[in-house]
């Protein structure tokens, strides 16, 4: 991949997509991760103002220091770009107090989860809607369109997608050549939705490059049953994540009435 022409691609893109649309600007929630590290260096070239907005529930320490220091980071080389902690934890927990309560089940706590992500949605089209800004998506190919590892109407609640068409290790490789962190680049990827450590590779059941793997597979129509013993397996991983999730990836489904019927 030609690192250099893709940046400057993305950036332009970028550029041309808020002036076409009058807006004056981008959010971009920043989690201390890769993906929110590169979207936002990307939205900070364009020379727009771009507003990093980190927005912490129950946050494992190293996840806040690295979103802070990439912040910090952008505004030391980007004039057009602002920082804003908005700390979530009494919203989250005045929400999960109203509808949990006591229910510590597997289904609650994974809808607690993602209700995490969707207060993190309205924070930052809060801030959009006042400034007229875009709210940039973190997402990468492999988690919009091969598994689906991402929140309906959360961090999948996004006006403009810029690394949706960059898999894991090509956002990585951007990463690396625009200077972001080592910390950042050697984090382990995680989707900050849980009170513990557990990070996104742990949650799937198999690496990133893994899944690249599997949805190039995918694509050329294999199946599971196509290959034995690991590969099998990560086959099988993939193509679980990707039917369970592709209610995700495709448009809201519409209830058309026949005309005879109007």
């Amino acid at each position: 991949m030609k690192n250099n022409e893709v940046i400057e691609h993305i950036v332009n893109w970028l550029k041309t997509y808020a002036t076409q649309n009058n807006m004056n600007g981008f959010v971009v929630g920043v989690s201390g991760g890769i993906d929110s590290a590169l979207t936002s260096t990307l939205c900070a070239r364009t020379g727009l103002p771009t507003l990093c907005l980190e927005m912490p529930i129950k946050q494992q320490k190293n996840q806040v220091d690295r979103a802070q220091e990439h912040i910090m980071w952008l505004k030391k080389n980007h004039p057009n770009v602002s920082g804003k902690t908005i700390n979530l934890d009494a919203v989250f927990s005045s929400f999960s107090s109203v509808t949990s309560g006591e229910d510590n089940s597997k289904e609650a706590l994974l809808s607690l989860a993602n209700s995490r992500s969707r207060l993190r949605m309205t924070t930052l089209y809060y801030f959009a809607a006042r400034e007229r800004y875009l709210v940039a998506g973190t997402g990468n190919k492999v988690e919009d369109f091969g598994v689906g590892f991402y929140t309906k109407y959360g961090d999948g609640g996004v006006d403009i997608s810029p690394i949706a068409d960059l898999m894991k290790s090509e956002v990585g490789a951007l990463a690396k050549t625009l200077g972001i962190s080592k910390a950042i680049l050697e984090a382990p990827p995680t989707d900050g939705l849980w009170d513990d450590d557990r990070n996104d590779e742990q949650q799937l059941g198999a690496t990133y490059k893994q899944l690249e793997w599997a949805m190039e597979q995918h694509h050329t129509g294999k199946k599971a049953t196509d290959f034995v013993g690991e590969n099998a397996r990560v086959m099988t991983v993939f193509s679980q994540h990707h039917k369970a999730n592709t209610h995700k990836m495709n448009p809201i489904p519409v209830c058309e009435i026949p005309d005879q019927l109007k």
